[in-house]
């Protein structure tokens, strides 16, 4: 099994390799709910914590993170949710105080 460390520089490897930065164009129909519960997903995988649990995450560069958020934020704005993702997100940060 390979450690934390050996994890972390295969997936950089990985990401390193010709044709990575290459944009792709993806047509993806995907309903509302679905690009709801993404954004949250994303939301929760990117935030910064101490936990360590991925090693692919831990390497992830300041510039791809600001990619990956800006993403979510365009999904929730072609399906029309920022103003419902925002409200959820006060009255889930409202109810853990």
């Amino acid at each position: 099994m390979l450690t934390t460390n050996e994890f972390a520089k295969v997936f950089d490897t990985i990401l390193s390799t010709p044709g990575m930065n290459e944009v792709v164009k993806m047509d993806l129909k995907i309903s509302r709910k679905n690009v709801l519960l993404l954004s949250h997903i994303m939301e929760r995988g990117l935030a910064k914590t101490d936990d360590k649990t991925s090693p692919l995450l831990a390497g992830i560069t300041q510039e791809n993170l600001e990619e990956l958020k800006a993403l979510g934020d365009e999904f929730l704005t072609k399906s029309g949710l920022t103003e419902l993702n925002k409200k959820l997100t006060t009255l889930s940060e409202s109810g853990k105080s």
